[in-house]
């Protein structure tokens, strides 16, 4: 990925620092996540959230302004296995005010750089709600293609809810950045 395109965002890993802010952050955009995600929106479940990427099969990220510092979104890369399949799920959610203007499509692309890159995985998946076309949207603006239909796949909320999948390899990356 050039410079050029990650000019505006950087990468941080969430630390215990970044509590207060993150759930101000996760309260603000309830209405932004919806039915979509549901993020840490606790001291304690965001304490939670840091125990979880703390495990070799976990990686948390915080996509931060540059300029302004101001916390964009979050991402996290799930079930990391390793061996012959080199693969991990992608979680993502933006934050308000900074929805909508590019952003998390940057901070996204440096995940996918890490991802691909220093954590050496082959293959990251994004399996997002059919109706969630802001998501899709995102991840197809990344490479991400159609894999699938999975009916009653996640738990969010209470509910199993369908998803469609999305994948990408590092092949498919390389010839994006």
């Amino acid at each position: 990925m050039t410079q050029e395109l990650a000019a505006r965002v950087e990468l941080r890993r969430p630390q215990p620092a970044d509590a207060a802010e993150f759930v101000a952050a996760v309260r603000r955009s309830r209405r932004l996540h919806g039915v979509w995600a549901n993020p840490p929106d606790t001291l304690e479940r965001y304490r939670e959230y840091l125990r979880r990427i703390a495990q070799p099969t976990c990686e948390g990220f915080l996509i931060r302004e540059r300029q302004e510092g101001g916390l964009v979104g979050y991402a996290t890369l799930t079930e990391i296995v390793r061996g012959s399949f080199l693969n991990a799920y992608l979680g993502y959610a933006a934050f308000e005010p900074h929805a909508g203007r590019g952003l998390m499509r940057e901070g996204l692309a440096l995940v996918l750089d890490e991802a691909f890159g220093p954590l050496g995985l082959h293959r990251v998946e994004a399996n997002i709600q059919p109706a969630n076309g802001r998501s899709i949207a995102l991840a197809r603006s990344l490479g991400f293609r159609r894999e699938g239909f999975s009916p009653r796949y996640l738990r969010l909320g209470g509910e199993w809810l369908d998803h469609e999948r999305f994948a990408l390899t590092a092949e498919e990356w390389r010839r994006e950045a």
